[in-house]
């Protein structure tokens, strides 16, 4: 989700009264200072912003996430897993750690 789309959301969340006046100037702030304060490192960025996919997915979507965390398609990431998996389980465990651990969008 984008900077403009959280201030979006929140600006709903203000006008539909379920914020204070007081509560969204200090969850604006708050996103703005960390817009701010992120890494110009792309690795750092990218798994920061690395979520599971909800369009994207076949089973937790973590491939779909990689896929558009790492600009490479889907299928190759479900590959990479399968052959992980054919490797003493490898790609199963990595799996469920990453469908367990990585937030999804």
């Amino acid at each position: 989700m984008t900077l403009g789309d959280e201030l979006s959301k929140l600006a709903e969340l203000r006008s539909s009264g379920s914020l204070t006046d007081e509560e969204f100037r200090r969850a604006k702030e708050r996103l703005l200072q960390a817009d701010q304060s992120r890494s110009g490192d792309p690795l750092v960025s990218a798994v920061n912003s690395f979520r599971r996919s909800r369009n994207d997915r076949w089973f937790g979507g973590v491939c779909g996430g990689l896929a558009r965390s790492t600009g490479m398609e889907a299928w190759v990431w479900r590959l990479i897993f399968a052959a992980l998996f054919v490797c003493a389980g490898a790609g199963l465990l990595l799996y469920a750690l990453l469908w367990l651990f990585v937030p999804s969008e």
